[in-house]
């Protein structure tokens, strides 16, 4: 039997933190998630596209899920991210995930070997039959150069039990509201997308996994709970409210922007790992204009990272 959905609400897709040398910050991660978790998060994405899961090492990932698992203490439900585009290592790292004590997992379609829709479902499938850990698909085609489906989502759906949910990152309306209208009983969908979010809720979505909850929590987690609960104005006047900021953190690649907010906030470093850059100057201020209001309130009460 499937089981009810992993949360409802907002999962924050969490940064991974690094020093100024590159190295983990594992003291700022652990004031990330508690900040995240004072917002109104229910559960924390780890090792997503937002945590640069493709420049993690092994090592590092344990560590990371570990003390994930430690400093949110049961207070929100804890999702990793164990995809890649290899099916062997997505398997280890899912029995990694389970071993830690993991609430779940979101696996990625496979990116660059670009599978077909049948490829995809086989290798979800190897993955669920090697753990009980339960799955959140994870659908990005402008990161992977693959589009699942509507109709394979379902079949898998369908099919395994253990598959949880989706996170739709396509964009594209008419395919999420297929999926929830085909969808099996306790299958959750949730928008990839802050932007998407009150569309989604308001189709009957079950919320977020959100970049900009890194750096507002609890607005953000405000506006998904409104628009779960059919408060669709109130919904809408915060969706408004925060539409400068949730498309400032895409003027460039995702996640250097939200990390240059959460730096400008004192949270962590704007540190990123090659092959990406820190932000352009011209980035930087379109960061700064649209976070002006959190930027100075962190700045007058150096909250968490005192």
């Amino acid at each position: 039997m499937r089981p009810t959905p992993l949360f409802r609400g907002t999962g924050t897709a969490i940064v991974t933190p690094f020093t100024a040398d590159g190295r983990l910050d594992y003291d700022a991660f652990r004031r990330l998630i508690e900040f995240q978790i004072r917002g109104g998060v229910e559960a924390i994405v780890v090792l997503g596209t937002t945590g640069e899961n493709a420049t993690i090492e092994d090592d590092e990932r344990d560590r990371l899920v570990e003390t994930a698992i430690e400093a949110t203490a049961g207070r929100a439900r804890v999702i990793v991210g164990t995809g890649t585009n290899s099916t062997t290592r997505s398997v280890a790292y899912a029995r990694r995930a389970s071993a830690y004590g993991a609430d779940g997992q979101l696996v990625v379609a496979p990116y660059y070997n670009k599978p077909t829709q049948e490829g995809f479902a086989a290798h979800v499938r190897a993955i669920a039959e090697a753990t009980d850990l339960p799955i959140i698909l994870y659908n990005v085609p402008g990161r992977t150069g693959l589009n699942v489906t509507a109709d394979t989502t379902l079949a898998i759906a369908n099919e395994i039990d253990s598959v949880a949910g989706v996170k739709e990152a396509s964009g594209n309306l008419a395919q999420i509201s297929d999926i929830l209208s085909g969808r099996p009983l306790n299958f959750a969908v949730y928008s990839g997308d802050d932007e998407m979010a009150l569309p989604v809720a308001a189709l009957g979505g079950d919320g977020c996994i959100s970049v900009i909850s890194n750096a507002l929590p609890a607005a953000f987690s405000r506006l998904v709970r409104l628009a779960l609960t059919g408060h669709v104005e109130a919904a809408r006047s915060a969706h408004f409210e925060l539409l400068n900021a949730m498309r400032a953190c895409f003027a460039e690649t995702n996640p250097i922007p939200i990390k240059h907010a959460l730096a400008e906030m004192g949270l962590i470093t704007p540190t990123v790992r090659l092959p990406l850059l820190p932000a352009t100057h011209r980035a930087s201020l379109i960061i700064r204009d649209a976070f002006a209001a959190p930027i100075a309130e962190a700045t007058r009460s150096q909250p968490v990272a005192a």
